[in-house]
C-alpha cells in the first residue's frame, strides 16, 4: 500500500489548523477507530468539508476515500487525493474498477472512508443511500464503522457572517453485516444499507436524520441507546 509520509502529515497539520482557527469541533468516539486493521468508514455527506474533518480526526497513515471522479477537473484537488492515495470513482453510473481497487485497499489493511448517500445532501437530512457500501463491506468482508456528521453544510455561511461554526462528528462502535444470501441479495443488500444508515441516524441530532427518521430500525437502536437521544 503506497503512502507518502510526509506530505501526508503536512497536509494533515494544515487542515487541522484551519479547522482549529475557524471552528468548534465536537467529537466523540475516537476510541472506536482501530489502531490497525481495515475497516470502512461510513460517513452521512453534508458539506464539502467532511472527508477532511475526518481525515484530521483518524491518525492513522492508512485511511483514505472513494473521491467523485468530477473533481478532477478542480485545481488542487488531483494532488491532494494523490497525497491521500484516494481513488476515483464514478458517482454516475456503476464503477467496477473503483469497487475492486476500494475492495483491494481494504484487504490490504487501510481505512476507506465512504459516503452511503453517494452525493451531499441538499435537504439538511439523510437521503436515501445507495447499496455501494453494503456490498463493498461484504466484498471485503470488514467491519463499519459509522459516522455522524452535523453541521458542515453550514460551515460557509457561518463564516461568511464572521460565526466560527459548531461541528460535531460522532465516530460510533464497529459492526459487520450479516452475509448476504444469493437468493435474495438485493434485499439483504437494501436490508444492510437501512442498517448502515440508521445506525448513523442514531447519533445525529434529530433533525438530521431525514428519510431514515420514522425507519424502525433507528427506533430500535435509540430503545436500547438512550444516550443517542442526548444530542
Amino acid at each position: 500500500m503506497k503512502t507518502k509520509p510526509v506530505l501526508r502529515a503536512i497536509f494533515r497539520a494544515v487542515i487541522r489548523f484551519l479547522f482549529a482557527m475557524l471552528t468548534h469541533i465536537d467529537v466523540e468516539g475516537l476510541e472506536n477507530i482501530p489502531k490497525q486493521g481495515s475497516a470502512i468508514l461510513a460517513a452521512n455527506h453534508q458539506g464539502l468539508i467532511d472527508s477532511p474533518l475526518i481525515f484530521i480526526m483518524v491518525e492513522r497513515n492508512d485511511v483514505t476515500g472513494l473521491v467523485a471522479d468530477k473533481y478532477k477537473k478542480k485545481p488542487i484537488f488531483p494532488l491532494l487525493v494523490s497525497v491521500v492515495d484516494g481513488i476515483w470513482i464514478n458517482r454516475e453510473e456503476a464503477d467496477p474498477h473503483a469497487m475492486r481497487a476500494a475492495r483491494d485497499y481494504l484487504k490490504n489493511g487501510g481505512l476507506l472512508g465512504i459516503a452511503p448517500e453517494g452525493t451531499r445532501s441538499h435537504t439538511g437530512g439523510l437521503i436515501p443511500a445507495k447499496t455501494g457500501v453494503a456490498y463493498l463491506a461484504y466484498k471485503a468482508d470488514v467491519p463499519i464503522i459509522p459516522i455522524a456528521i452535523a453541521g458542515t453544510e453550514k460551515l460557509f455561511d457561518e463564516l461568511s457572517h464572521l460565526r466560527r461554526p459548531h461541528l460535531m462528528i460522532r465516530f460510533g462502535e464497529a459492526f459487520r453485516l450479516p452475509p448476504l444470501v444469493r437468493s435474495e441479495r438485493a434485499e439483504g443488500l437494501q436490508h444492510n444499507t437501512d442498517e448502515i444508515m440508521c445506525r448513523i441516524a442514531a447519533m445525529l441530532p434529530p433533525e438530521y436524520r431525514g428519510v431514515y427518521a420514522d425507519h424502525l430500525r433507528l427506533k430500535e437502536l435509540l430503545a436500547s441507546q438512550p444516550q443517542a437521544q442526548a444530542v
